[in-house]
């Protein structure tokens, strides 16, 4: 288990492994569009950003296409409010749970991104070099773009070489828009 920051810690499943038990979900909203946050026993398992409920749901069932999906606004409504607080502002009241899955390459790859502090950027290139791997850029893209847990395993802190932005699972705009927050705050 790591913590990220005041808002997250995150606990890692064994690489390859599947979240235990159903999956509980609920959709809310933020600055930045809809929100979908999603639990399993031992924690958050995604965090999704997008402006469509259906399109935000079909996401889930492709990254847990296993799971059972239970939408549940009532349980999660203060996981949820979290979310958008931390989204919304960068801070929340008391620190989630994440159960992060992916492989063990993945996993180093969001510890890595999990220490850029809030408002800095880092390059793929530069990811790969610190995890021992320099001709892993590519690699390390992969990992980014694998990455269900929006805001909390920041992926939108990573930038081509020559720093301009690039992909983000849930778009460039909104990459810089929470950029742009975390330089602001």
């Amino acid at each position: 288990m790591i913590r990220q920051d005041a808002a997250f810690t995150c606990r890692y499943r064994a690489p390859g492994s599947a979240p235990q038990g159903p999956i509980r979900y609920a959709i809310g909203q933020t600055t930045l569009g809809m929100v979908l946050a999603s639990k399993t026993e031992l924690g958050i398992c995604a965090i999704l950003l997008g402006a469509d409920r259906d399109a935000l749901r079909a996401e889930l069932a492709a990254a847990f296409p296993d799971a059972t999906l239970h939408a549940d606004p009532r349980s999660l409504q203060p996981e949820l409010a979290a979310i958008a607080a931390y989204i919304d502002h960068g801070n929340t009241d008391a620190p989630l749970a994440l159960d992060v899955g992916g492989t063990a390459f993945q996993q180093q790859v969001w510890q890595a991104l999990a220490a850029i502090p809030a408002g800095q950027t880092r390059s793929y290139g530069e990811l790969a070099r610190q995890l021992g791997a320099p001709d892993a850029s590519r690699a390390v893209a992969g990992a980014c773009a694998a990455n269900v847990l929006a805001v909390a395993i920041p992926c939108h802190r990573v930038v081509r070489g020559d720093g301009a932005l690039s992909g983000y699972r849930w778009g460039v705009e909104r990459k810089r828009a929470l950029l742009a927050g975390e330089r602001g705050r």
